[in-house]
This record gives C-alpha cells, sequence and structure tokens, in this order.
C-alpha cells in the first residue's frame, strides 16, 4: 500500500473516531463552559456572586462522666438518628455506689417503719396516762388519793406526751432519710443514664474522636455529628452589595462537582461587621476590601431528600439578588438531580 494511502485512512479513522466521542464527555464539556462562564461573566443587574463552601453545623457528643468506653456503635460517615445509641461508658464504681444507695433506702424504710410503731406505743402509752391522770383528779379531790400519788399520775402523764412528741420527730427525721437516700439513688440512675451517649440529633457522623477501651474524662469529646438539616454556603459580599440583602431572601448554590445542577437556597445572615474576605475564599484584590460574611441556607426539603448526597467542603458559587424584583437568569434557574 502507498504511503499516501496509509495516510489517507488513518485521517478517515480520526475523523470517524471524533465523530463518536462519548456524549458523556462532551456534555461535561459544555458543563465546564457554564461554570467557567458564571465565574467569569459580569452578572445582570441585581445579582452578585461569590465563592464559597458547603458547611454544616457540628454537633459534639461528649462524655458527661468520667468513665472506659465499652462500646463505640457507629463509624464515621454513618447516619444516626435523633436518641439512637452511639456509645456506651463503663462505670463500675458508679454502679457500686447505686447499689449503696439502694442498701441505704431499704435501712432508711426500715427506721420509718420503726419510727411509726414507736409513735403507736407512744400513743398509746400516752391514752392511758391521761385516763389515769384525769381518775386521778377526781379521786385526789374527794380525798381518796394522796397529792403525791396524783403528783406521779401527772408526771406520767407528761412523761408519756414528751415520750409522743419525740417519736414523731424520730419519724420526720426517718421520712427525711428515706427521701434523701431516694434522691441519692436518682442521682447514681442519672449518672448511668449519661453513661450511654445517645445522638442528640439526626445527622452523620463526621469523626471518631475516641476508640472502645479508652478511658475518657468528663467532658470529652467522643463523637462529632453533622446536622445535615443545617447546611449552608458562606460567601463574602462588599458593602454594595451586602447592603441592600434581605433575611430569608432567595439565593441559589452552583456547586463544582456539579455545575449541572442549581440549589434552592435562602440568606439566613448577614453579618453586621465587616470583616476581611479569608484567604481561601477570595482572589487577593477583593481581600484588601472589606466585606460582609452571608449565610445562603440550602432548603431543607432538598436537604432531607438528597441527605446521602450531602457532603461538607465541596467548593461552588453562591448567587444573591440585590434587588429583589430581578427575576433570575435561565442558568440560575433551579434545577435538582
Amino acid at each position: 500500500m502507498s504511503p499516501n494511502r496509509v495516510c489517507a485512512l488513518l485521517l478517515a479513522m480520526g475523523v470517524a473516531v471524533g465523530a463518536s466521542a462519548p456524549a458523556p464527555a462532551l456534555a461535561r464539556s459544555r458543563l465546564m463552559e457554564l461554570i467557567d462562564r458564571l465565574r467569569g461573566a459580569t452578572m445582570p443587574e441585581g445579582i452578585a456572586k461569590s465563592n464559597g463552601r458547603i458547611e454544616a453545623t457540628q454537633v459534639d457528643v461528649a462524655a458527661k462522666y468520667a468513665g472506659r468506653i465499652a462500646t463505640l456503635l457507629v463509624r464515621e460517615g454513618d447516619e444516626v438518628t435523633a436518641g439512637q445509641v452511639v456509645a456506651t461508658i463503663s462505670s463500675p464504681e458508679t454502679e457500686a455506689q447505686l447499689r449503696g444507695a439502694q442498701a441505704q433506702v431499704l435501712r432508711a424504710k426500715k427506721s420509718l417503719a420503726e419510727a411509726v410503731a414507736l409513735i403507736a406505743q407512744r400513743r398509746s402509752d400516752l391514752t392511758f396516762a391521761d385516763a389515769d391522770y384525769d381518775r386521778g383528779k377526781e379521786l385526789v379531790g374527794k380525798g381518796f388519793m394522796t397529792k403525791q400519788i396524783f403528783d406521779q399520775r401527772k408526771a406520767r402523764a407528761e412523761a408519756a406526751k414528751a415520750g409522743l412528741d419525740a417519736a414523731k420527730a424520730q419519724e420526720e427525721q426517718a421520712a427525711f432519710a428515706v427521701q434523701s437516700a431516694e434522691a441519692d439513688v436518682q442521682r447514681l440512675q442519672a449518672v448511668l443514664v449519661d453513661l450511654v451517649l445517645r445522638a442528640p440529633r439526626d445527622g452523620r457522623v463526621q469523626y471518631r474522636l475516641a476508640r472502645e477501651g479508652e478511658v475518657v474524662g468528663a467532658g470529652t469529646r467522643v463523637l462529632t455529628l453533622l446536622d445535615l438539616s443545617d447546611v449552608y454556603m458562606t460567601i463574602y459580599l462588599p458593602a454594595a452589595q451586602a447592603g441592600p440583602l434581605a433575611l430569608n431572601d432567595e439565593a441559589r448554590i452552583i456547586l463544582d462537582p456539579i455545575p449541572q445542577y442549581v440549589l434552592p437556597a435562602t440568606i439566613s445572615f448577614v453579618a453586621a461587621e465587616a470583616q476581611f474576605t479569608p484567604k481561601s475564599v477570595e482572589t487577593a484584590e477583593e481581600r484588601e476590601k472589606l466585606t460582609f460574611r452571608v449565610k445562603l441556607q440550602i432548603d431543607p426539603k432538598v436537604l432531607k431528600k438528597y441527605h446521602r448526597r450531602v457532603k461538607t467542603g465541596v467548593r461552588g458559587m453562591g448567587f444573591v439578588r440585590t434587588k429583589p424584583d430581578v427575576p433570575w437568569p435561565d442558568d440560575l434557574a433551579v434545577k435538582l438531580p
């Protein structure tokens, strides 16, 4: 075959291969063109944009009391629901104290029962002494009883009354002892309840900061959760653009990994004081200007539907309207998977 015919054949094969380029690659190229255009293009009047990254509220699950981690039931990346047990802490000392407090309750209740029985006995003694004293009044008045014997009956009646008062005081003291012992039991039971760590809200395990078998102190963080219902993007805008913004106004978010989608959001926060823009977000020229932090809250309904796809730290762009009556461009119309 001649060299000219070989070149012609290779040229034809190259054209054929180019014509059959995979559609996903072409679509990806167009998407990148879109995001590049949105980054570099001048936005319509009334629309402002800024770079940012996705963040979520972090919730720490910490040990309230010291102890040894007995079980750690979740791994990083696991999704948990509010109230779910995520770890348990062992504290044999607390368990022993609880058993001692429960025994003290039984002892206090026994003392209370004895005090009640003693009151019954003292009341019976007082009844007999009062009756004897009353009879003595008649007898001594008629001369059938000496004054000495009558005074003895009177003293016994007064002693019986004092004994009854003392028994009642002993009953009150025993009742207080029961309440104190039961309160101690409740306190130790509450400690044991707090040794079972539960997720405070729905979320995803971001970090495991401790391992099974480790001894942790009071207040030590064991897990860090991401609240997937509170996801937002933080952007920074100059005063001229941040000033007209209204809370709860609509916003849009486009993420670098999925530029084909436009996420709905709302403005949930605008900083009251200006600050320098973080180096990781804006260009060097813009860092020389004071800007305001703006928080774009992603729609909770969208988060609930796509919570498994939510990832923090993803870079993207946020768009806001400085004029609420300006319509969103077609490129920023909400588009979800």
